[in-house]
């Protein structure tokens, strides 16, 4: 029984996201998470004025809100399994939704594209701006192509693949449920989003966080790489060229999906990117076979998806299996 309920969460959480997504105007947990990790580093980043200080920050804000987020997800659905099994089902189907970005994706792709489409530039920049944080307001329509492309697949993974997989194997777990570790991994990443970078303030302060966030996406990153080069058929040619260029990029996990879908679709990402005026160079990721065009981002977000049914469809293959 437990295990068709997990399956019908996982159906149903499924279709939230791909239907509504997450409205701009619905409460969502991201925002919550962003909430606590502004006013964190806001009261702790006068006081603590060292790295040691600001380290053990970092530590104390990481595990508080990741172990809070998937502690306060295993609470709510166990209060409103007392209140109701249907209930139950109900809410962490709409928790478990939350945590995909498929449709958000898709949105994001499309808002930018519309008005790129009609030759508008200046409206693609200004909505590409909400989305990357790269400087937009002098980007070529070529540009403007390739940073979508790189949103989309950089996010595959730790957008939507990833909490896919951790809400898996939190529903593999006995009075676990899907919830708790699909919200934990959420937060990880929402901290890395926040605080993750190498520059000041947050040097120090963000060292933790983005280093966890590195870890746990790792495992999922490479099964989301293998999944998308068995489906295109392409196995070979997506390792030889991750192993080629994916290296090269600071990030352990970014660089790797980004490739993967670049070898895929015959197209190059990276180059000179500006940030507040400064230059700076990411390695060039995949061949130049194809330009980058608006039917290029669509196929990168129904390789996605793609990838997101099978593992849907193996995770309740196997719940089904243990069942019988």
């Amino acid at each position: 029984m437990t295990n068709d309920k997990e399956v019908m969460t996982l159906i149903i959480a499924a279709i939230l996201d791909f239907l509504i997504g997450d409205p701009w105007a619905w409460p969502h947990p991201v925002q919550m998470m962003g909430w606590v990790i502004a006013r964190f580093t806001k009261f702790v980043l006068p006081i603590c004025q060292n790295f040691i200080t600001q380290r053990i920050a970092g530590i104390f804000l990481g595990m508080i809100l990741i172990i809070g987020s998937g502690c306060i997800g295993w609470l709510i659905v166990q209060l409103a399994r007392w209140l109701h099994p249907l209930l139950e089902v109900v809410v962490e189907s709409i928790i478990l939704a939350s945590c995909f970005a498929l449709r958000s994706l898709r949105t994001a792709a499309t808002d930018v594209l519309q008005p790129l489409i009609t030759g508008n530039l200046s409206a693609a920049r200004q909505a590409l701006s909400n989305y990357v944080g790269r400087d937009t307001q002098d980007l070529s329509e070529a540009e403007i192509l390739r940073a979508v492309l790189e949103t989309v697949t950089e996010n595959a993974t730790d957008g939507v693949m990833a909490p896919l997989f951790y809400a898996i194997v939190g529903a593999c777990v006995p009075n676990l449920g899907a919830v708790p570790l699909a919200l934990a991994y959420k937060a990880s990443s929402t901290l890395d989003s926040m605080v993750g970078y190498q520059e000041a303030p947050y040097t120090y302060l963000g060292w933790f966080s983005a280093r966890l966030e590195d870890y746990l996406t790792w495992l999922p990153c490479r099964f989301t790489v293998i999944t998308l080069a068995l489906l295109s058929g392409k196995l070979l040619v997506v390792w030889r060229i991750c192993r080629r260029d994916a290296i090269l990029d600071p990030s352990p996990n970014s660089g790797w999906s980004e490739c993967a879908y670049a070898a895929i679709l015959g197209v190059q990402m990276g180059g000179t990117n500006w940030y507040h005026g400064v230059a700076k160079e990411k390695p060039l990721l995949g061949d130049a076979i194809y330009p980058i065009t608006p039917t290029t981002i669509h196929q990168a977000l129904q390789l996605t998806r793609y990838c997101f049914l099978l593992w849907l469809g193996i995770a309740i293959a196997i719940f089904k299996l243990v069942c019988v």
